[in-house]
């Protein structure tokens, strides 16, 4: 019985999500090393690992020494972290470790501090300016190479890119001209060096482009991460599909203010994040209401119920007059979250549709 707030998974449509995205990556050629920082889960690996998976991403050392005891191949798609080494070299010791550079002063770093094989990527400022080095920094790109070749344990591999910038997009248009651009600023960079590096790859990665782009020409690996549970935020960008959602939140309901139009539930920020988008109808919203055939089951968004407000522990959600004889307090109330990735990382587990409690990192 659920009394708190519970993040369920719909194992079927999750593994419908994965499956068309490993067929996807097969039809293109492409290596399929998807990104483990939504799910956090060795059970769910495990799907990925039944469908043919054989390497994966993680966004931190700490996730990789997590998955180490079942997948031997791992790229931390997060700028290394020179304070981390001794947990580096542990990783290094006992399986394939892929780290991420950007600058001289790491990889002078790793060459002196290092004391098993490690691969290392380059990573690209394609447009999300986050992180990265400019596609035609070759200066830089130039000193880091040159500063691994006397490293016999440091293994220059390719140049990895994030198009993050996909998350601004709000239709499958946008999504595709923004995915091009991107592309081609990691691919111009392999090129240039490809002479000389004959064996290095392109590593590009976000859930939009991956979902909906179908050119990769030039593109060796991709690491989409989020299609695994899509979310609100991936309906808006042009994504996916309600439908595609396959975890949401029940909450209880613990109060109904019927002349606010409100109803409070127990599940705030802790629980879902405060991520938010803001929508054509309703304006700022932190999730949408469903309904539920039984549990674990949803169906699309309830017109005009939406979470309007969180705070720790609280949720207000808008509801309608006409629709508050379908809640009561000491029911419960199931919502599709904005970002699957931090509600997840929130929760800790899952309850999936036979009522197993699913265990994450």
């Amino acid at each position: 019985m659920i009394t708190t707030p519970t993040l369920l998974l719909n194992s079927e449509i999750c593994k419908k999500n994965m499956r068309t995205m490993h067929e996807k990556a097969k039809v293109h050629d492409l290596e399929l090393r998807p990104h483990f920082k939504t799910h956090q889960s060795l059970e769910i690996g495990r799907w990925f690992k039944a469908m043919g998976t054989k390497r994966i991403t993680v966004s931190s050392l700490e996730m990789a020494a997590y998955f180490s005891k079942e997948w031997h191949d791992i790229t931390v798609a997060f700028p290394v972290n020179l304070l981390e080494i001794d947990r580096i070299n542990l990783l290094a010791k006992s399986i394939t470790l892929n780290l991420l550079v950007e600058s001289i002063d790491s990889i002078l770093f790793l060459k002196t501090h290092i004391k098993y094989p490690v691969n290392f990527l380059i990573k690209i400022n394609i447009g999300n300016d986050r992180a990265g080095l400019l596609p035609n920094n070759f200066k830089s790109i130039d000193r880091i190479i040159n500063a691994s070749n006397s490293s016999n344990l440091l293994k220059f591999i390719g140049f990895l890119g994030h198009a993050g910038q996909t998350y601004n997009c709000r239709n499958t248009h946008d999504i595709i001209h923004t995915h091009l651009l991107a592309k081609q600023r990691l691919v111009s960079v392999k090129q240039h060096y490809q002479t000389q590096h004959p064996n290095i790859i392109s590593s590009y990665g976000d859930t939009p482009s991956c979902s909906i782009a179908n050119d990769f020409e030039g593109i060796d690996e991709i690491r989409p991460g989020n299609y695994v549970f899509y979310d609100l935020m991936q309906v808006q960008i042009g994504a996916c599909a309600y439908r595609d959602i396959a975890i949401a939140m029940t909450c209880p309901i613990v109060a109904i203010h019927e002349e606010q139009e409100e109803i409070i539930i127990y599940g705030g920020g802790i629980h879902f994040s405060k991520e938010c988008i803001t929508d054509a109808k309703y304006g700022t919203i932190y999730g949408l209401v469903v309904t539920q055939k039984e549990t674990n089951h949803w169906n699309t968004p309830i017109d005009g119920v939406y979470v309007k407000g969180l705070s720790q522990e609280h949720g207000v959600i808008h509801v309608p007059k006409a629709l508050l004889p379908l809640f009561a307090i000491g029911g419960l109330v199931t919502i599709l979250p904005v970002h699957s990735c931090m509600t997840a990382n929130l929760m800790k587990s899952y309850i999936d549709l036979d009522k197993n409690k699913i265990e994450m990192m």
